[in-house]
């Protein structure tokens, strides 16, 4: 499944590819593709199978 945020940095609109298997809270580091600087990723799935996904400045 996919879902978009908003870049920290520069906020441009990017697409993230989140993988149900790897539980209902993850958080992860990825480079917008836009700007290229790293944002940290927190996801929640809820029981129902929607996504919630929030980016924030690394560090």
């Amino acid at each position: 499944m996919s879902a978009t945020y908003q870049c920290a940095y520069c906020g441009e609109g990017n697409e993230a590819l989140v993988d149900p298997s790897g539980g209902d809270e993850q958080t992860y580091t990825e480079d917008c593709a836009v700007c290229c600087r790293p944002n940290v990723l927190h996801i929640s799935i809820s029981s129902e199978g929607s996504v919630t996904l929030t980016a924030e400045l690394e560090g």
